[in-house]
């Protein structure tokens, strides 16, 4: 009987020889990964046996790669995944312990309607507990702070959680706050912003999250941005990165040059409205591009021009800007590429 494949998608992946990052694609079947250097490449660059593997999420053996996790196989081979935001690797993580869990069992492949808690403080759940903390009304509010000459956007102090941990019921007293803090930041739901807060982080301490007002921290789907100003101009560099996160994941894109097709992480704010685009191997510092959206037309397309058939087939759409400069992009599934042309439609017309 083949094999069922439960998941697929572009991830990035450490190499098992050298400790470079690439982006591979990847596809979950209910007894094995593998991995592809292409989408459309018919044999598989590498497998990892999913019987008697254990899986490790999120893992830390990297300091300055977030929401990476790891699947060791039986003969002890570790294999390093980094998806592209917090959900996606969510995702992931819980079809393969369930793929695991199957195997060991000797039972077939079935997704469980809900997820497992952890075990916290209270039995919290941490990802009901984030979605709490995002409410705009009663969660943690989102503030602007100056500091060491630069302006941190869309942030909170590491006390402040705690406060609100309390205020709420979630924690009976400080520690057990911190206990529940440090969880969202093991997994990936809050984020250090500063040096404060990144140095304790990277020290992988019992408790990284820091009680302090000089710690600071932001939500991991936000608008965060940190940059840098004059004291003699109360000027923000890169007013585009503001707006909060809409829809984020990768896409094939085009380029407008050598017209070749390269896996990019896109990242869709609503105000201003635009999608930037970044090597998904490296951090979101420096963007490589991005596309102001306002007044675009984006579209389902059935092919590219000046594409070859082999380069890019299906799941393809076309950006459109108010200066009639065209963008070519692939989603991974049909599906993905609706969700992605609803959104950006969404914020053509509404972002500024």
């Amino acid at each position: 009987m083949e094999p069922t494949t439960i998941r697929e998608g572009y991830l990035v992946k450490k190499g098992t020889m050298l400790n470079s990052w690439k982006v591979v694609w990847v596809v979950l079947a209910d007894d094995a990964i593998e991995f592809y250097k292409k989408k459309t490449d018919n044999s598989p660059k590498g497998m990892v046996p999913l019987k008697g593997a254990t899986l490790t999420s999120p893992c830390q053996d990297f300091t300055k790669r977030m929401l990476v996790f790891k699947v060791r196989s039986t003969k002890n081979q570790d294999h390093f995944f980094q998806a592209t935001h917090l959900e996606e690797r969510e995702l992931w993580v819980k079809d393969i312990k369930r793929a695991i869990t199957c195997l060991q069992g000797g039972k077939k492949f079935a997704r469980k309607s809900t997820r497992r808690s952890i075990r916290l403080p209270q039995n919290v759940n941490l990802s009901e507990l984030y979605v709490l903390m995002r409410d705009q009304d009663k969660g943690v509010k989102e503030l602007k702070v100056e500091k060491d000459k630069r302006l941190f956007s869309h942030c909170f102090t590491g006390n402040t959680v705690i406060d609100w941990l309390i205020s709420e019921g979630k924690a009976r007293n400080r520690p057990e706050g911190l206990m529940l803090a440090t969880g969202l930041l093991n997994e990936g739901f809050l984020l250090p912003a500063g040096d404060v807060s990144k140095e304790a982080a990277e020290k992988r301490a019992e408790c990284v999250f820091l009680d302090q007002t000089e710690a600071l921290y932001y939500f991991a789907d936000s608008g965060f941005f940190c940059e840098g100003y004059s004291s003699d101009e109360d000027e923000v560099v890169k007013e585009e990165f503001r707006g909060a996160i809409v829809k984020q994941g990768c896409l094939v894109k085009q380029g407008h040059r050598r017209k070749n097709w390269k896996v990019r992480k896109f990242i869709l704010r609503d105000d201003p409205a635009f999608i930037h685009y970044y090597d998904p191997t490296k951090g979101e510092d420096d963007p490589l591009g991005s596309i102001h959206l306002r007044g675009s037309v984006v579209t389902a397309v059935e092919y590219v021009p000046d594409a070859k058939r082999h380069e890019a087939d299906g799941n393809l759409f076309e950006i459109i800007t108010s200066d009639e400069i065209h963008y070519y992009l692939q989603a991974a599934t049909a599906d993905e590429r609706k969700d992605w042309i609803k959104a950006i439609q969404s914020v053509s017309k509404t972002g500024k």
